[in-house]
């Protein structure tokens, strides 16, 4: 699977990042860097993109209008210095809003939802998502997914913490994220949890039976709109 990216952006400095990350990626593949709108709008028309990644205060057309513009855009990410418009901009069905200085293991946050989207759109409509299995002490142990509370990274780990029982298996946490269903959410770089187990949550942090989790500075805006606030 390859995945074509355009950079839209007019700080030369954020250019080299995304260029950087994007190298760093094997299934990213870069088609095309944009100043402005008007140079996107040309190679959209002769070259096949799957992801933008989309700046807001661009000269001549915003971000945000530039996408206006478009009938059946790619999917997007918004990378921008601004909190202020991350609200609006989920109206555009936006993958995921990074803030400025952007950190690679939130790119990857962000990259694996593309991945998620299109992994999803290549499987058969009629299959499951079956519960889980991870290896625990070189057995196979079976996780339900409508037990699990929240998942938290530990290192090279994972701590899944069930109604039930917790589990700590090897596995990376952007691995997992993208094995699971949308009633998920990744709220912090060392911690998912299952929307349907909040208890209590403001802008800080979230409770699930009586365990406070905070979200990540970089995560807010997502988490707001994913729960619908």
């Amino acid at each position: 699977m390859r995945i074509k990216c355009l950079i839209i952006e007019d700080e030369p400095l954020a250019v080299e990042v995304l260029k950087d990350f994007i190298k760093d990626v094997p299934f990213l593949e870069l088609v095309g860097v944009c100043h402005d709108a008007i140079c996107a709008m040309e190679i959209l028309k002769e070259k096949e993109v799957d992801l933008m990644l989309l700046d807001i205060h661009l000269p001549k057309i915003k971000g945000l209008d530039f996408l206006q513009t478009l009938k059946n855009p790619p999917k997007v990410i918004i990378t921008t210095a601004y909190h202020e418009f991350a609200v609006k901009s989920y109206e555009y069905d936006v993958l995921d809003y990074l803030m400025k200085p952007i950190e690679f293991s939130r790119f990857m946050t962000a990259i694996q939802k593309i991945l998620k989207i299109q992994t999803s759109t290549e499987s058969s409509p009629n299959e499951v998502l079956a519960d889980l299995y991870f290896t625990v002490n070189k057995k196979k142990a079976r996780v339900p997914l409508q037990s699990i509370l929240y998942i938290e990274s530990q290192k090279e780990n994972i701590k899944i913490v069930m109604e039930d029982k917790i589990l700590i298996t090897r596995y990376s946490i952007s691995d997992i994220e993208n094995k699971l269903p949308d009633d998920f959410i990744r709220i912090h770089r060392s911690f998912i949890i299952a929307k349907s187990k909040i208890d209590f949550f403001d802008a800080q942090d979230v409770e699930i039976k009586g365990k406070s989790i905070p979200i990540g500075r970089n995560y807010r805006d997502f988490v707001r709109m994913k729960l619908g606030v």
